[in-house]
């Protein structure tokens, strides 16, 4: 009985030499050479993985966290206007800005709330303006925050604009043309 598909050949069994067994010791003593330098390697690997990956041990990237500016009071010229006043008036205030150190797990986990820090107001008073050439029937006054001092912080949705990019300070409506 055939047991091999037709135009396959019956595999041959041929006896090993010395010459097989010398080249196979010297493929297995180049196997284990080989594993154990791949076993050096891969402990300063997996460290310097660890190391730069894990937020928890290396929040920054190390070039790059020197190089920003702390959280801090700077001055800012921001753009007030009003609903119905024609014209956007411009005033100089302070404003929270600047780098607040950051973590954020390579691992997420369920119920493990990670709250970033932002640069925040930590004390702040507002003043009023008046805008000029309101029409009258509109109230001109507008309040703006100035800022006293700061800190890194969760961000408070209620008082601060804490999305990725908002809209520049000093942006105006007025200034943007509406087509119908």
């Amino acid at each position: 009985m055939n047991m091999f598909f037709p135009g396959h050949q019956r595999p041959r069994c041929r006896i090993k030499t010395e010459e097989d067994t010398r080249l196979s010791t010297q493929l297995e003593t180049q196997e284990r050479i080989m594993a154990v330098q791949v076993r050096r390697a891969t402990f300063p690997l997996m460290l310097s993985l660890f190391l730069g990956a894990s937020s928890y041990i290396w929040p920054l990237a190390p070039a790059a966290s020197f190089q920003l500016p702390p959280c801090q009071l700077i001055n800012q010229t921001v753009s007030l206007e009003k609903e119905g006043c024609p014209k956007c008036h411009q005033v100089e205030t302070t404003i929270c800005s600047g780098h607040c150190i950051t973590k954020d797990p390579v691992i997420k986990l369920p119920f493990n709330y990670v709250y970033q820090h932002v640069c925040t107001y930590r004390d702040l008073h507002y003043k009023t303006f008046e805008l000029p050439d309101c029409p009258s029937g509109v109230d001109p006054t507008v309040t703006y925050p100035v800022a006293l001092s700061c800190h890194c912080g969760r961000c408070t949705m209620d008082t601060s604009d804490c999305t990725f990019e908002s809209l520049q300070p000093n942006f105006c409506m007025n200034d943007v043309p509406f087509y119908y």
